[in-house]
C-alpha cells in the first residue's frame, strides 16, 4: 500500500470512526427518547408527601409489572410483621414448587436452606428472588401462591390499586397479571408511609447470604443523588420497569417508568423525569437530598420496634423506648436531659421518616417531630429525646457511621 493509499484509508477510517462516535453521542445524549410512545411505554411522577401527579404517560393503560409485583408481597410481609403474626427471624418453609422457580433466584433448596424472613425481604429488595417470593407469599397464605395471589389483589383494591390483578407473588410471567404505572405509585407510597420502619430495606444494595455476597440491581442507589429504593422488574414481555423514590430538600418525589428495551434507557428516562419534577416543585439540582439510608446489609437480627401510624397528623409523637436498646439511656431520669437533632425538613412527614429512621438504627430514644425554621420558610424538626449527655454523644456516632445527621442538644 503507496503513501496515498495510506492516507486515503487513514482519511476513510477516521471518517468512520466519527460517524459511528456521532451515532454513540446520540445515543447518550437522548437516552430514552426513542422508546416513549412505544406500545409498552409508560410513566409517572408523583410527589408522595401529597399524591399530586407532576408528570405523566399512559398511567391507567395496563402494562405488565414483572418484579414490580414483589412491592405488594413485601407489603402484606410487612404488615404481618407490623401485626406481629411473624417475626423478622422465624424461619420460612421452602416447598418444592417454590424451589423450581425460574431465576432470578436465590437457589433454596427444601428442607436445607435455611431462609428467614428478614433473608427473604433482603433478597427480594436485592436480587429479586423469585424463590423467596413464592415461599413468603406461600407462608403468608397457608401453603398456596394461588390463595395468596388472590389476597394481594384483594390489598390492592383496598390500597386504591383499581387496575391491578396479581396472579403469583413474584411478578414472574402469567397471564393476567397486570398493573398500571399509577397504582405501582399508589403502593409506592403506602410502603413508604404505611411501613416508614421497614422502608430502609429497599435502600439496601447487597447483603451477605449463608457465606455469599447478594448483589442487587437498581443502579440509581448511591448515583443519583436521594434516591433510597425502591425496585426493579424485567421479563420479555414487559421490558425494563423501574420504581424509585427520593428525596430532596424535604420533597419526596415517587416515578414509575417501564417498557424499556435496556436497564440503561430505562434509568436514564427516570433521572430525567425526577429532575423534571424537583424543578417544578422548586428544588434545584443540588438540594440536600434530605435522608442518606443504609446501603448494605449483613443477615442478621437488627431490633425494629412497632411504631405508630405515620398519617396521624400530630407534630410530636411519642414512641416508647424498646428493650435492650442500641445505645443505653441513663436510668436516673434526671440524667436524661439530652436530646439528638437528625436533621430539618421540608415536610412533617419528611421528618418523621427521619426520625423513625434513626430510632430503627439505635433502638432507644422517644420520637418527636417540632416546627422549625421561620413562619415564611416552615421546616419540620426531627428528634430523638430521652438521652444522656453520654448516650447522646454516643447516638450521634452509631448514626454517623450509617450516614445519618446527628447533633446532641440539652432539652
Amino acid at each position: 500500500m503507496g503513501w496515498g493509499d495510506r492516507t486515503a484509508w487513514a482519511r476513510a477510517h477516521c471518517a468512520w470512526l466519527g460517524l459511528m462516535l456521532a451515532a454513540v453521542l446520540s445515543i447518550v445524549a437522548t437516552p430514552a427518547r426513542a422508546q416513549i410512545g412505544s406500545a409498552r411505554y409508560a410513566a409517572i411522577v408523583v410527589d408522595a408527601n401529597t399524591g399530586q401527579v407532576l408528570s405523566a404517560t399512559n398511567p391507567d393503560a395496563p402494562r405488565i409489572p414483572a418484579s414490580l409485583t414483589k412491592m405488594m408481597t413485601l407489603y402484606m410481609t410487612f404488615e404481618a410483621l407490623r401485626d406481629r403474626r411473624i417475626t423478622l427471624n422465624e424461619l420460612v418453609p421452602v416447598s418444592e414448587h417454590c424451589a423450581n422457580m425460574q431465576p432470578v433466584k436465590l437457589g433454596l433448596i427444601p428442607g436445607v436452606t435455611r431462609l428467614t424472613v428478614r433473608q427473604a425481604i433482603l433478597g427480594m429488595v436485592t436480587l429479586s428472588a423469585n424463590d423467596a417470593a413464592c415461599a413468603m407469599g406461600e407462608m403468608l397464605a397457608g401453603g398456596s401462591e394461588a390463595r395468596f395471589a388472590q389476597m394481594m389483589t384483594l390489598r390492592a383494591r383496598g390500597l386504591g390499586m383499581t387496575h391491578t390483578i396479581y396472579r403469583n407473588a413474584s411478578g414472574l410471567p402469567t397471564p393476567q397479571n397486570i398493573t398500571t404505572v399509577r397504582d405501582v405509585a399508589t403502593l409506592a407510597r403506602h410502603l413508604i408511609y404505611d411501613f416508614p420502619t421497614y422502608y430502609h430495606y429497599f435502600s439496601v444494595r447487597n447483603f451477605v447470604f449463608h457465606g455469599r455476597t447478594v448483589f442487587g440491581h437498581d443502579d440509581l442507589l448511591g448515583t443519583y443523588p436521594g434516591v433510597d429504593g425502591l425496585k426493579t422488574g424485567f421479563t420479555d414481555l414487559s421490558g425494563f420497569n423501574l420504581c424509585t423514590s427520593a428525596v430532596r430538600g424535604g420533597v419526596r418525589l415517587i416515578g414509575v417508568v417501564v417498557g424499556f428495551r435496556n436497564p440503561w434507557h430505562r434509568d436514564a428516562d427516570m433521572r430525567h423525569l425526577l429532575n423534571v419534577g424537583f424543578r417544578e416543585v422548586g428544588v434545584l439540582p443540588g438540594s440536600n437530598p434530605g435522608l442518606h439510608l443504609v446501603t448494605q446489609a449483613v443477615a442478621a437480627t437488627m431490633p425494629h420496634p412497632v411504631l405508630p401510624h405515620p398519617a396521624i397528623a400530630h407534630p410530636v409523637v411519642a414512641h416508647p423506648v424498646v428493650a435492650h436498646p442500641v445505645v443505653p439511656q441513663a436510668p436516673v431520669a434526671a440524667q436524661a436531659n439530652y436530646l439528638v437533632n437528625v436533621g430539618a425538613y421540608g415536610s412533617w412527614p419528611a421528618a418523621q421518616h427521619a426520625a423513625i429512621l434513626a430510632h430503627s438504627v439505635l433502638g432507644a430514644g422517644a420520637i418527636r417531630v417540632v416546627p422549625a425554621g421561620t413562619p415564611a420558610h416552615r421546616l419540620w424538626g426531627a428528634q430523638l429525646t430521652g438521652f444522656s449527655y453520654g448516650s447522646a454523644e454516643g447516638a450521634c456516632r452509631t448514626l454517623a457511621q450509617h450516614r445519618l445527621p446527628c447533633e446532641p442538644a440539652r432539652t
